[in-house]
């Protein structure tokens, strides 16, 4: 890639794929002393750290596989085995997708570290002190995002925050930390991130595709609650900072969220960029229905029969019908119709598909989110009356009514209420096994989720249990680094 195309790119913040930029492989003191020396190079190399959520598989798509599908939102559908062995909690070291996503999400971690290790070294006129320190907030707020995907996914994980510059087993063959260590690395790196990274940076579509000290904060109020020991005040501190950006964060009309139409907007605190074409984005081609991709093949990630009667429970029209289309298909669907000619539920967030080529981005955190966060961290403290207020803001602009007395009768009940409104709001969002182990009710809602096969006529045995919760270590990775253990 021409040195002034991607500069070019960098300014319109279309992040094109740099990912042989760099890599994993240890590279001698003597390149890495000499591969940044000027702004146009660090900023090339923070492009490259950016462009890891359109070139990762994790966060084009799978995301919905390990998150939605793996919980009760979402059946496999299509035809891949190793899809359907996610969708049964089945999941081998040996499955291909945990190596494909372990060295992916290291591989983002490695350039992230190369730019906040290059870019204070860097004596070029052009590159000032105030855009050095943006980068470096940039790079910490991407550090941290991988790093929070792999201790959401996997637990306690290697935590490496240098380059590799040697080959010697020692350099290379790093243990894993303490969960509690990645959780203290990803808080701190944000704080710092938050002090700084501005609010704006004046175009809405450069300030949504960008980390901003909004970004930081609400980053960091995700990992608090995630957290073992989770710091309810600390969510709090963080989610007032993001209430209190220059960028104005609000809720929008809840349909104009997943139109297709409204890139960047208001309610978004940053999202993946797509433009179509080579900058596509492959995910909705996968899932949407035929009408709409112009295919006829069985698709992935269909919603669940517990899903919509949870939609249809709540009576929330305006959600399902912005999040769930239904579609009379000549395949066979063991859940919804054993038969061709059924008529089945699509996951419809995204709306074009345009041959593995989308223009449709894809929200990395909204305020939507923020506020069921804070009315979780709300109810946590005791603040009852201030969650209900919260929970009512999402609800109303999901035109229902405010929670009832019964709804909002205790804090356990209204915790309840809580993780239903967010399984609603954030359904295709990547969100609900997350919220199920922040809750503690993983194991309870696989094991009491009532799914029957058609073909058989008999329920699903998830047998879910603790060990299950996480990811387990992607074998090839077992095998080249005996420093970890399974």
């Amino acid at each position: 890639m021409k040195l002034n195309t991607i500069l070019i790119i960098l300014g319109l913040l279309l992040f094109t794929n740099c990912d042989d930029f760099l890599d994993l492989t240890p590279i001698s003191e003597e390149t890495s002393a000499d591969a940044y020396t000027t702004a146009s190079q660090i900023e090339a190399a923070l492009t490259g750290s950016y462009e890891s959520f359109q070139s990762s598989e994790y966060y084009v798509w799978d995301y919905l596989l390990f998150q939605d599908m793996r919980a009760d939102n979402n059946y496999a559908g299509g035809d891949n085995p190793e899809i359907f062995a996610i969708d049964f909690l089945d999941i081998a070291p040996t499955h291909s997708r945990l190596f494909t996503h372990w060295s992916n999400l290291y591989n983002a971690i490695s350039k992230a570290n190369v730019v906040l290790e290059r870019v204070n070294q860097i004596s070029d006129a052009q590159l000032t002190d105030e855009r050095k320190a943006q980068i470096r907030g940039e790079a910490l707020f991407l550090r941290s995002y991988h790093y929070f995907t792999l201790a959401k996914l996997w637990g306690s994980v290697p935590l490496i925050t240098s380059s590799i510059k040697a080959t010697t087993a020692e350099s290379v063959n790093i243990p894993k930390s303490p969960i509690e260590d990645i959780y203290a690395q990803i808080t701190d790196d944000l704080e710092l991130a938050a002090t700084l990274l501005p609010d704006t940076y004046g175009s809405s579509s450069i300030t949504k595709a960008r980390a901003t000290a909004g970004a930081a904060h609400a980053l960091a109020a995700k990992a608090y609650a995630q957290q073992p020991n989770p710091n309810y005040d600390a969510v709090l501190a963080h989610i007032r900072e993001v209430e209190n950006s220059a960028a104005g964060y609000t809720l929008i009309n809840y349909s104009e969220l997943f139109d297709g139409n409204n890139p960047n907007n208001a309610e978004s605190i940053i999202e993946v960029q797509y433009l179509g074409g080579n900058e596509g984005n492959f995910g909705p081609q996968l899932l949407l229905p035929p009408s709409v991709t112009g295919d006829t093949w069985r698709k992935f990630v269909t919603p669940s029969v517990d899903l919509i009667s949870a939609f249809d429970a709540e009576e929330d029209t305006v959600r399902k019908n912005a999040s769930i289309l239904f579609e009379q298909v000549q395949w066979v669907d063991e859940f919804w119709g054993n038969s061709a000619g059924s008529t089945i539920p699509f996951s419809y967030k995204w709306k074009n598909a345009n041959g593995f080529a989308s223009p449709d981005n894809t929200y990395l955190i909204r305020y939507g989110d923020i506020v069921l966060l804070k009315a979780e961290a709300l109810n946590e403290l005791n603040q009852l009356d201030a969650a209900v207020i919260e929970v009512n803001r999402i609800r109303n602009r999901a035109q229902l009514p405010d929670l009832t007395d019964t709804q909002k009768s205790s804090k356990s009940v209204l915790k309840q209420n809580i993780l239903k409104e967010r399984r609603l709001e954030l359904f295709q969002e990547g969100q609900r096994w997350d919220d199920l182990v922040r809750y503690g009710e993983i194991i309870t809602t696989m094991n009491n989720l009532l799914e029957i096969d058609l073909r058989t006529n008999t329920a699903i045995n998830y047998n879910m249990t603790a060990s299950k919760i996480f990811l387990p270590i992607p074998q090839q990775e077992l095998d080249r680094n005996p420093a970890l253990e399974p």
